[in-house]
């Protein structure tokens, strides 16, 4: 927008540029078929403000390279990330059709711009660093987008990519108008791409350590997906990426998810949350917390959540034509009333995809027979929803201890075959509800503030441990029941 004076006061058309006989250098044509007055003519406002904010940012960055006061770090690197925040919106609001101030010919010629930029730099790339011009290999740009383009150079070492970056950005900055300058910013390796606006790797800004892994449009941190996406995403990254080691990784994703098919994996790391943005009318197709929400305004409507709260749920089982949003259920519920969880569901709707999405470029046509398929997807743990279907009509009988089987008397908790075996299970039984309130007791000395967030409230649907330990809690509660039988 600077390098080509594109503002409001500077926006012409063909018959203005006719009416005032304006001279070839006092305007441009941009690739979007847009026209500018150029500076010779009228500088803009826009590019005067974005100089501005510019420069405050580049003497607040220089303020920051010399401070020694962690605080005062980072009141000044909060400083000029708001500036950089306030800049790139300058181009955003021109290009919002809602907006304040809306002018499409600017947001469309900076586009095209930029999609002309990363063009030029592309060929100017490939063909500069290559064998003919004595590099040691040839360049490839892999990936481009908005203001950033990515090249493979072909190099052995960061070291060496980090130097021929730093080169490349100072070359093609001398083809380009000013200010417009390229800079090296970092290196990623090793680096998977998976599509447009996709991708993830080891991020260097020097040679010697890396400073993270860098993820971009992969399900880490989105909240529309249950935790347990997050989880596993995370950890196969980073046996991929830093571990470079994809048998561990595929290792890993087959005992999640056999774990998960089993019925093993904790709720908390199950539960999917949604804000409720409009009425239950104003939504055309029927949504999950949407159903949800009115299902528990039926239970308790002073409870109910309300416009723009986050609904946590989860998916319990039900018969095959029940849709997912019917079986969409409060965690809280499912946990108190024993309900069983459609772990399928999961599997396919949760987990499946985004699996497929980071080893389909390291496996190939194979990921999904790999991952999805086999030994340990066959055992699974099948459970039938209470309230439909023919489980609604069934009842639940008092069996053997040992060997499961049914008992007539509500009082017994063994068989006669299984009597000799009361004073093993006992131990196992006692075993167990130590397992358990030791497990209780750490989960409440974890961090007070989040154990005094839960205390607070009723629920915090963000909290980490909160249905972790009410599941924990209904364990003891059931295995002392056990417990007190073996002493009737």
């Amino acid at each position: 927008m600077i390098a080509n004076n594109l503002c409001y006061t500077t926006l012409l058309t063909n018959e203005q540029i006719i009416k005032y006989n304006l001279t070839n250098d006092q305007y441009i044509k941009t690739p979007s078929g847009n026209y500018f007055a150029t500076y010779s003519y009228h500088k803009g406002l826009l590019p005067n403000i974005l100089e501005t904010l510019l420069n405050t940012r580049k003497k607040i960055k220089g303020m920051l390279k010399d401070e020694t006061d962690p605080f005062k770090k980072k009141v000044l690197d909060g400083r000029q990330l708001a500036i950089k925040l306030v800049a790139n919106s300058v181009y955003g609001f021109t290009g919002a059709a809602v907006g304040k101030l809306p002018c499409l010919e600017i947001s469309q010629s900076v586009t095209a711009f930029g999609r002309d930029m990363i063009d030029q730099t592309k060929s100017f790339m490939e063909k500069h660093f290559s064998i003919l011009n004595g590099y040691e290999h040839d360049c490839v740009v892999i990936y481009g987008d908005t203001d950033s383009v990515m090249c493979k150079f072909g190099t052995k070492t960061v070291a060496e990519s980090m130097k021929l970056g730093r080169e490349a950005a100072s070359i093609i900055s001398e083809i380009f108008k000013k200010p417009i300058k390229l800079e090296f910013e970092k290196v990623y390796f090793p680096y998977l791409l998976i599509n447009k606006k996709r991708y993830a790797g080891i991020y260097w800004t020097n040679p010697d350590t890396p400073d993270k892994m860098d993820c971009k449009g992969i399900e880490t941190v989105r909240r529309d997906n249950c935790s347990l996406v997050s989880k596993v995403i995370s950890k196969c990254l980073t046996m991929l990426l830093y571990d470079r080691n994809k048998e561990a990784a595929i290792a890993y994703v087959k005992h999640i998810i056999s774990e998960l098919l089993c019925n093993r994996v904790d709720l908390s790391q199950l539960i999917i949350s949604k804000e409720l943005r409009k009425t239950d009318k104003e939504y055309v197709a029927k949504q999950a917390h949407v159903e949800l929400a009115a299902k528990l305004r039926k239970r308790d409507a002073g409870k109910a959540p309300k416009l723009g709260d986050r609904i946590p749920y989860v998916i319990t089982s039900g018969t095959k034509k029940m849709a997912a949003y019917q079986r969409a259920e409060d965690p809280l519920y499912v946990l108190e009333n024993n309900i069983s969880i459609d772990t399928n569901y999961y599997l396919e709707n949760q987990l499946a995809k985004p699996l497929l999405r980071i080893f389909e470029p390291i496996l190939g046509d194979k990921a999904e027979s790999i991952l999805l398929h086999g030994d340990h997807t066959r055992h699974k743990h099948v459970s039938t929803a209470k309230n439909v279907g023919m489980a609604a009509y069934t009842v639940k009988k008092n069996c053997c201890m040992g060997c499961k089987s049914s008992l007539k008397n509500e009082v017994d908790y063994l068989c006669s075959h299984c009597e000799h075996l009361k004073p093993t299970l006992y131990i196992e039984k006692m075993a167990k509800l130590s397992k358990f309130e030791k497990k209780c007791s750490q989960l409440w000395s974890q961090s007070s503030n989040i154990i005094q967030k839960c205390v607070n409230f009723e629920y915090s649907i963000d909290c980490p441990i909160f249905f972790m330990r009410t599941k924990v809690i209904k364990d003891v509660e059931k295995i002392t029941l056990d417990i007190k039988k073996f002493t009737m």
